[in-house]
């Protein structure tokens, strides 16, 4: 499943690179030697390649990768310790923050492919998608606490409703690392798979995803998420409702299991 490289010719250093494969768009974070650390620029390209995948409306998920033997080790910390003034260091925390929580917002269902340790700010990126399957040797840890950093309180909220109080606390306040086993106990991992069957346990779910009603799938995974934040527009999540009961995606699918065929969304 790792993607043909269409955004470079190389695995060279770089900013995130994008594939599509049918359906399906494919972004892999590429700075291997520094276990795919996130530079500034690469927040950018990532807006802009978000922007780009939400536009086509050929695309039906997203599945977020790393290159080499980890996802993703968080933000440059660096980065931030070399701004000299608050507002500057503001600037570098909400960049991150805009990042992870457009990527959560994203129309399209997305999966992230864990292909090893997760760690910092990157357990937040990773938490932002709609399902994560990783290998079995993964590990994740969040450093927050032994930093001297008050983590951004959407990352807080996304640990608590989808993790629950407990975990939120025991990751945030002990700054203890945990295993892939642990990963799944807790609900952070969707599914644990060995390395060898990764890509085939993302290509099934990336399967039943591409083939669904995208319409109603952009719809309810916004109310499920706007319940989740406690901040549900009833009105708009109705409306969704009755619109989709004349939508042509309810007529097709309903000929199709009367038929007993996939539906053609």
């Amino acid at each position: 499943m790792m993607p043909r490289h269409s955004s470079a010719a190389t695995d060279a250093a770089s900013a995130p690179l994008l594939d599509i494969d049918g359906a399906r768009a494919i972004i892999r974070l590429n700075r291997p030697k520094h276990l795919n650390r996130l530079q500034p620029e690469d927040l950018d390209a990532l807006v802009k390649l978000f922007d780009q995948i939400e536009a086509d409306s050929a695309l039906r998920v997203l599945v977020l990768t790393g290159t080499g033997r980890a996802f993703s080790s968080g933000y440059d910390l660096g980065s931030i310790a070399e701004r000299t003034t608050n507002a500057q260091q503001q600037t570098a925390g909400s960049a991150f923050e805009i990042v992870v929580n457009r990527l959560e917002d994203l129309a399209l269902p997305t999966i992230c492919r864990l292909n090893g340790g997760v760690y910092g700010g990157a357990t937040d990126l990773a938490l932002a998608c709609d399902f994560r399957i990783g290998v079995d040797t993964a590990e994740m840890f969040m450093p927050a606490a032994r930093l001297g950093l008050h983590y951004y309180k959407s990352g807080i909220k996304r640990y608590v409703s989808r993790l629950g109080v407990d975990n939120a606390k025991r990751l945030f306040l002990t700054a203890e690392k945990i295993g892939a086993a642990e990963m799944l106990r807790i609900g952070y991992l969707t599914a644990m798979v060995p390395a060898e069957g990764l890509d085939q346990e993302v290509d099934r779910l990336a399967g039943i995803l591409a083939g669904n009603a995208p319409v109603a799938m952009r719809g309810m995974k916004r109310t499920i998420n706007e319940f989740a934040r406690g901040r549900l527009d009833e009105e708009a999540a109705d409306r969704r409702h009755r619109d989709s009961m004349r939508s042509a995606e309810i007529k097709e699918g309903v000929k199709a299991y009367a038929e007993k065929r996939p539906p053609k969304f």
